[in-house]
């Protein structure tokens, strides 16, 4: 991938490539930025600048030869580590080189993909994966070898907060003295759950959410009218992965918006009502069949609804983005009901419940204890 492939983010390219050509490379970077914004686009084509040198104009005079490895994703110096778990495929032990062939499809096909998509990839999305120590000791073997061209040996870790802690301690000494010519290059989407020990020896670099303009150009370019991708990309708030998913209308977020429209009217009517109170525990159960993963992405999801109910509330509506396009539920309508009085419990109860999902909780218990507190929070009134 080369950086004319990458969306938008000129001023990061140039400090990139800048940085290449004058030979101050970081031998340990991390690049923080929120889905949809191409982190890992941008890492691919900031690695092969690197490795082939410059090709197009913007690299001219690149190793043809490496650039066509890079086109295949099959480049010896370059390695990738990845959130993994045991699945059909692999029983036991599962480490990211199980994966390779998958990974290869999912950077050609998904390359602004999100965890999400990868999970469901690899037929995982009912597990939580992560980077463990088996995952940490492959990548001391392979960066313990020499360089097959003679040049850079990277490690591009995707999702690195994913790494849990004795990975990281096994990474920590390798990542501070990495052996000559050698890039760690890590990608999170949350640098809040990055181990301060790594961070510290990193030099970080922070990718904002891509603009609605270069977001509306690329959806024409896939065939969209203007008129519609703009609509798209104001949506999508700066998330080109979303953006895709809701052209295809492929995006998780659509059986997110048919849970939370059903969840929120079963707690509007729960008051005083039993059988509503059984709708909502009917509709734990059902939330509860999905994998964590899929329970965690949607519960961060309610989140952004309810601080986007907040912002409308509030008179904040240029800010305002989301749209539910089911069962005609209008967000205007339901604004009224967040409110100072009752946004920073909400905010609190659908955190814990995350926490505790992420913690292997049981899901019916944490999910039916969330309804029926989301049920008291809606009713409490305004300030």
């Amino acid at each position: 991938m080369l950086f004319k492939d990458v969306l938008g983010l000129d001023h990061i390219k140039t400090h990139l490539a800048s940085s290449a050509d004058g030979g101050r490379i970081a031998h340990a970077q991390l690049f923080v930025g929120a889905e949809g914004s191409g982190t890992l686009p941008m890492a691919l084509a900031y690695v092969q600048y690197l490795v082939c040198g410059n090709i197009e104009g913007e690299n001219s005079g690149g190793d043809e030869t490496c650039n066509l490895k890079f086109d295949s994703l099959s480049h010896p110096d370059v390695h990738f580590a990845f959130p993994t778990s045991n699945s059909e495929k692999i029983k036991s032990r599962a480490v990211s080189n199980h994966y390779m062939e998958e990974w290869r499809q999912f950077l050609k096909e998904q390359p602004y993909g999100n965890l999400f998509d990868w999970y469901r990839l690899i037929g995982i999305e009912k597990k939580q994966g992560q980077i463990g120590v088996d995952e940490a000791m492959d990548v001391v073997k392979k960066l313990a070898l020499k360089s097959y061209e003679g040049g850079y040996k990277v490690m591009i870790i995707w999702m690195a907060e994913k790494m849990n802690t004795s990975a990281a301690n096994k990474l920590l000494k390798l990542i501070e003295e990495p052996p000559e010519k050698t890039l760690f290059l890590l990608i999170t989407e949350d640098e809040e759950q990055i181990l301060q020990t790594i961070k510290s020896r990193c030099q970080i670099l922070h990718f904002p959410p891509l603009a609605e303009a270069i977001i509306a150009d690329a959806l024409v370019k896939k065939g969209l009218v203007r008129e519609e991708a703009l609509r798209l990309a104001h949506e999508a708030n700066g998330n080109f992965n979303k953006a895709l998913d809701l052209m295809n209308n492929d995006s998780e977020d659509l059986v997110f918006e048919k849970w939370f429209v059903q969840w929120v009217r079963s707690a509007f009517k729960a008051t005083g009502n039993k059988s509503a109170i059984h709708d909502l525990i009917m509709w734990g159960e059902e939330v509860a069949k999905t994998g964590r993963e899929t329970q965690k992405k949607f519960l961060k999801y309610c989140l952004a609804v309810m601080r986007q109910a907040l912002l409308l509330n509030y008179g904040a509506e240029e800010l305002a983005y989301m749209k539910i396009h089911v069962d005609n539920f209008q967000l205007e309508k339901f604004a009224p009901f967040i409110h100072e009085n009752n946004i920073m419990s909400i905010v609190e109860e659908l955190e814990d419940a995350i926490y505790h999902i992420e913690r292997n909780g049981n899901s019916k218990i944490i999910l039916t204890d969330l309804s029926i507190k989301l049920t008291r929070l809606l009713h409490r009134k305004a300030a």
